[in-house]
């Protein structure tokens, strides 16, 4: 996987804490930024499938598969 670099703000109090703890502010951020796309893509999908909701195919029995099984 490819990284880019980034620069974000954080609050001074927050950046102490997290220092005193111990936290890797790199790897919490890169973190909380994959679970924000993750939920913001889960958020696209779903607002996709109410704008198009899945119907009855009544040709389903006429289907046929692509490959053995």
């Amino acid at each position: 996987m490819v990284s880019t670099r980034t620069t974000f703000t954080l609050d001074e109090e927050i950046a102490k804490k997290a220092q005193l703890l111990g936290i890797n502010v790199s790897a919490a951020a890169r973190q909380g930024v994959t679970d924000a796309v993750e939920a913001a893509m889960a958020l696209s999908d779903r607002l996709a499938y109410l704008e198009h909701p899945e119907v009855e195919d009544h040709d389903w029995t006429n289907a046929e598969s692509w490959g053995s099984r």
